[in-house]
């Protein structure tokens, strides 16, 4: 089974300006990525991006490129446009990593894409791992999902769902010994057909309160097959925070 590992790569960052080209350990952060998403047995990888800059940076550094549009409202948009420049036929498969996970597992992305593949009435595929503390199951930004007795998602929100109602009873936050729940990884697989419908969908209500795209192929009936993990992944780069510790990591100190 072949797939392609595309890389959205957006140079505007609020929280860190330029980190797509951020130094870590004599590589680009882009190219890290990039380097990961090749390890993983991709028949090809490539980096969407709207800049100038990170598209000559990933082809100096032997990957290849392709300069997108910079009015995209989404990254699963971006992707879109990049199967129709690849060419890409409607029932090939595509894997989605953010160009901001440096770290991110070769068989991780690889075990997403092979999900994709097996789960022949799914349009997509993507990760999540157990949880086993409040302070996950809490916080909003990590992202919680449910899925059914197949493994299908049936919902993801920033909520702690499932919700246990005898433990949390007395209002104290707590994590149920035995709760079902998973934190989600954002790592995606798609069958490009459906990546080519995907910005013709109308954005759905439950998508706009909660803020998550994947809220919208599950309101207009696609099934997203989820792979479980039984670790959490290395983390991402969001901050200057995360960018040191990283660095620390890749030089061998962390």
């Amino acid at each position: 089974m072949e797939f392609t590992a595309l890389i959205p790569a957006r140079a505007a960052s609020t929280r860190l300006p330029g980190k797509m080209l951020a130094d870590i350990g004599g590589l680009p952060m882009v190219v890290r990525v990039a380097g990961q998403a090749r390890a993983s047995g991709a028949a090809r990888v490539v980096v969407a991006t709207d800049d100038a800059r990170i598209h000559e940076a990933v082809r100096a550094h032997g990957f290849d490129s392709l300069l997108t549009r910079p009015d995209h409202p989404t990254g699963t948009d971006r992707l879109a446009e990049a199967c129709d420049a690849l060419e890409l036929d409607d029932s090939r498969i595509v894997v989605n990593i953010q160009g901001d996970e440096p770290l991110i597992d070769p068989e991780l992305v690889a075990h997403v894409a092979h999900t994709l593949a097996r789960h022949t009435s799914a349009a997509i595929a993507t990760a999540a791992h157990p949880i086993d503390t409040a302070d996950e199951l809490f916080n909003p930004n990590f992202v919680k999902v449910v899925c059914g007795a197949d493994g299908h998602a049936l919902y993801f929100s920033r909520a702690p769902i499932p919700w246990a109602r005898d433990a949390l009873a007395s209002g104290e936050k707590v994590c149920a010994e035995g709760l079902p729940a998973l934190r989600h990884i954002g790592i995606y697989a798609y069958r490009v057909g459906f990546l080519r419908r995907f910005p013709t969908l109308p954005q759905g209500r439950l998508e706009r309160w909660e803020s998550l795209e994947q809220l919208r192929a599950l309101e207009h009936g696609y099934a997203i097959q989820v792979h479980v993990t039984p670790q959490a992944p290395a983390p991402g780069v969001d901050t200057q925070a995360d960018l040191d510790f990283v660095r620390r990591l890749i030089a061998g100190k962390g």
